[in-house]
């Protein structure tokens, strides 16, 4: 196969109905170990969970070329794609997926898996780079130019009047007393360059400690 035939095969749409072979074989799983190491990096990149688990991300390369593995034989054999949907169908996963992204991702690549297998290479090539340039902006970009934190301090009753005044723009997360302290946590924003200001919050008489920790809703970093 010389290089016009391989670009006419990645840019044709109606490959689906040519016969298995192992050129196809090999191509197909060989585009999609390609675009799925696009995801790898997109993931990597964009993460933004409190511990990064590698495993998972090499799971996704694994997720697309199983995919793939799967529809190339479905997409070349109607009676064959009948019993291997009443077959997938009861398989059931269990793994608890708590992070939306994560789902995403996964879906991204068994849909590319889905796209290589079935020989519609332009579709996958097209539009894989749009998705993962959405991604990584919308990840990057932040309107507000503020990011989300938990204030955490300690103080005792009595500071109570001259703590208040002094704490920034904020939502009560917890607020726990006992007969002598008072421990706060606040859900505050700022920009990165803005929390040494909570610093001059232990300026304040009767406060013991203070603590600034990223916060994304549900996770602590």
């Amino acid at each position: 196969m010389d290089a016009t035939e391989l670009i006419d095969m990645l840019t044709s749409s109606t490959t689906v109905s040519q016969e298995l072979s192992v050129e196809r074989v090999v191509i197909s799983l060989l585009v999609t170990f390609v675009i799925s190491l696009f995801i790898f990096y997109i993931y990597r990149e964009t993460f933004r969970g409190v511990l990064y688990t590698r495993n998972f991300n090499v799971g996704l390369v694994l997720t697309a070329l199983v995919t793939s593995m799967i529809i190339i034989p479905i997409s070349t054999n109607i009676a064959l794609s009948l019993g291997m949907v009443g077959a997938l169908s009861i398989v059931r996963f269990r793994a608890a997926i708590k992070d939306p992204t994560d789902i995403i991702f996964t879906f991204w690549a068994i849909a590319v898996g889905i796209t290589c297998g079935a020989a519609l290479y332009m579709v996958a090539l097209v539009a894989t780079p749009i998705i993962g340039l959405i991604i990584f902006v919308m990840c990057h970009w932040n309107i507000r130019g503020a990011e989300p934190y938990l204030l955490v301090l300690h103080y005792p009753k009595e500071s109570e009047k001259d703590v208040q005044p002094a704490l920034p723009e904020h939502k009560v997360r917890s607020r726990a007393v006992t007969p002598e302290n008072i421990e706060l946590m606040l859900e505050v924003r700022m920009k990165r360059e803005e929390t040494g200001s909570v610093d001059r919050l232990m300026e304040i008489p009767g406060v013991s400690d203070v603590s600034l920790v990223s916060y994304n809703g549900d996770y602590v970093s």
